[in-house]
């Protein structure tokens, strides 16, 4: 199986990972995700572009490994537009006896909504550059991304539309 090293998935998955665990994962956040109920299959998935990235650069991804944690990153995405976003306030709660942690907790929470739809952007740059890619390097046969049921609708779960 073809090795993906492109500089530009590289870099995409770079840029990824950085805005997962600075905005979307972050001390506030994370432990309110981590109520969602999701198995560990899936959080493994989202963890290995957003966390272990780096790992895998020198070596090179898999068209099907990207493919699985892009799914899993757009299933994570939906979730948390629909049962964290709208109730992130009470979620993270208010105890921060320190002022600064106050402060960074109020701004993570005001800028969450724009810093989702960022990351939902991200994702689906990196997979629209996947599926050019493997479609250049099927020749003649089915991408591998024809393969995932739960691609076809990635675009309506990262990139929604607003309503009419």
């Amino acid at each position: 199986m073809e090795q993906i090293t492109d500089d530009s998935v590289v870099r995409i998955i770079k840029q990824l990972g950085e805005h997962y665990k600075n905005n979307i994962s972050n001390r506030f956040i994370r432990p309110v995700l981590l109520q969602l109920p999701f198995d560990e299959i899936f959080w493994g998935q989202v963890e290995s572009l957003t966390e272990r990235y780096g790992q895998t650069d020198y070596q090179g991804y898999h068209f099907d490994d990207l493919y699985r944690q892009i799914a899993a990153l757009a299933k994570l995405v939906d979730a948390v537009r629909r049962e964290v976003a709208p109730s992130l306030r009470y979620r993270i709660g208010s105890n921060f006896p320190d002022k600064m942690d106050k402060v960074l907790r109020d701004m993570t929470i005001n800028n969450f909504s724009a810093n989702l739809q960022v990351f939902a952007g991200i994702i689906y740059e990196l997979y629209t550059k996947l599926v050019e890619l493997d479609t250049e390097a099927s020749k003649g046969k089915p991408p591998v991304y024809k393969q995932y049921a739960e691609l076809e609708d990635i675009k309506e779960k990262l990139l929604p539309q607003a309503p009419d």
